[in-house]
């Protein structure tokens, strides 16, 4: 009896911890290249990844609004308008000056001329813009469904443009992209305030 507890308190032979030992070190280093790939992964999918900028135009601020209905339709505007380009991307998204038409029924009756700057990392470069409107330019055509408008109460423009530039990653990469802006605004003609602004 005495012989058989000896031997069961006998330590595993050496080869046997050696194995252990390797098999402990091989989970390790599997453990960490599962970690370096995923870490590649996220890195590639998320912060490598280019996303469009977004290019719009927020609520606007009426300063003047003056609308005729007789004899003939007609109405001159001026107003600050926000415009926005919202950079989701891991880098300075660096622009070209653009324009901004503001059109009635598909005819442009007002433009500003964005200035070329850059959009911080996931941030939103803001910029205010006095845009005056005329409907002088309108063709005769337009005039029913202008006096249409005008008698509801609610005037309906559009703001089109497309900024173009480049996006920059890890101050290395660059990747060209070009963002549209198409929005629909409300305006109530009377109490001369902004109803609703969407944009595509």
């Amino acid at each position: 009896m005495a012989d058989k507890s000896r031997n069961d308190a006998e330590p595993p032979p050496p080869h046997e911890e050696r194995r252990k030992k390797r098999m402990k070190w091989a989970a390790y280093i599997a453990a960490f290249a599962v970690f370096q790939v995923a870490v590649i992964l996220v890195f590639v999918l998320v912060v490598m990844k280019v996303r469009t900028p977004k290019f719009r135009v927020g609520a606007i601020r009426i300063q003047s609004l003056d609308a005729a209905r007789t004899p003939s339709p007609s109405f001159d505007a001026s107003f600050v308008a926000p415009i926005r380009v919202k950079n989701g991307n891991f880098g300075p998204y660096k622009y070209a000056a653009a324009a901004v038409n503001f059109t009635y029924g598909g005819v442009q009756v007002g433009h500003v001329t964005i200035p070329k700057s850059k959009a911080h990392f996931m941030s939103t470069k803001k910029i205010d813009m006095n845009v005056t409107l005329s409907s002088a330019s309108l063709p005769g055509s337009a005039n029913s469904t202008l006096k249409s408008e005008l008698s509801s109460g609610v005037l309906t423009l559009r703001s089109e443009g497309t900024l173009s530039g480049k996006v920059e990653l890890m101050l290395i990469f660059k990747k060209k992209k070009s963002t549209r802006m198409n929005c629909t605004m409300e305006i109530n003609v009377s109490p001369k305030t902004l109803k609703s602004v969407t944009c595509e």
